[in-house]
């Protein structure tokens, strides 16, 4: 796998680059965010500290998303809530705070790339239209009448999960465990916030149902 490591800290880099690449993965490591946005596209997935001295980690991982899915971990010293339902709402795959277990840093990656690949498996070119809305799962874009909805990367997600199953009530747990993986209560919240945004910008009352107690249904069933 091509790891692109995001780290200020050059000790910390230097340990967890060798450390990976021990582990049979090839690491490139750089201390800054205008390095990461230049060269996200090397990889097959970022690892990003949130503290970086040029942009914060925050407005990294926002501009990366604006233009690419590249699975991404946010590894950080943070581990507060905010910071936590920040990062997951503009796109991060998952977070670690430092200092971080090797077994389950490593195990954390091999689960988003896992994740990463079972959705364009099951994506590949499918179209699902819904009365005027068009979900392109190949292409990550969704047509509201002629107009784009202007989806973030997790809100398509959150999305597509429910659009490879028109008309079936899908499960929180399930819906968070194929965005997200390991669903804990910040990213539970953080589902909640996706569905508000996605109702909003799809801007069609009775598309997304709430099926209460149990999850969602994209559809009218």
């Amino acid at each position: 796998m091509r790891v692109l490591l995001v780290e200020d800290d050059t000790g910390v880099a230097l340990a967890l680059a060798e450390t990976l690449q021990a582990h049979g993965h090839t690491v490139a490591a750089v201390g800054r965010g205008a390095d990461a946005l230049g060269r996200h596209r090397e990889a097959d997935l970022l690892l990003l500290d949130l503290g970086l001295p040029d942009l914060g980690g925050l407005d990294v991982l926002r501009k990366i998303r604006q233009v690419s899915p590249v699975p991404v971990i946010v590894l950080t010293a943070r581990d507060d809530e905010r910071s936590v339902v920040r990062a997951l709402r503009l796109g991060a795959d998952d977070y670690l705070a430092k200092p971080v277990r090797l077994a389950e840093l490593l195990a954390r990656m091999d689960a988003v790339i896992r994740r990463a690949g079972s959705r364009a498996d099951a994506a590949g070119d499918r179209v699902v239209r819904i009365e005027d809305v068009e979900i392109d799962l190949g292409g990550r874009r969704v047509l509201v009448g002629d107009r784009d909805a202007g989806l973030t990367t997790k809100e398509f997600a959150v999305l597509a999960v429910l659009a490879t199953r028109p008309g079936t009530a899908v499960s929180r747990q399930q819906l968070m465990d194929e965005v997200w993986g390991d669903a804990y209560l910040a990213v539970s919240r953080s589902l909640d916030v996706h569905m508000t945004q996605l109702r909003a910008k799809l801007d069609r009352p009775g598309l997304l149902t709430t099926i209460r107690g149990f999850g969602y249904r994209l559809g009218r069933g």
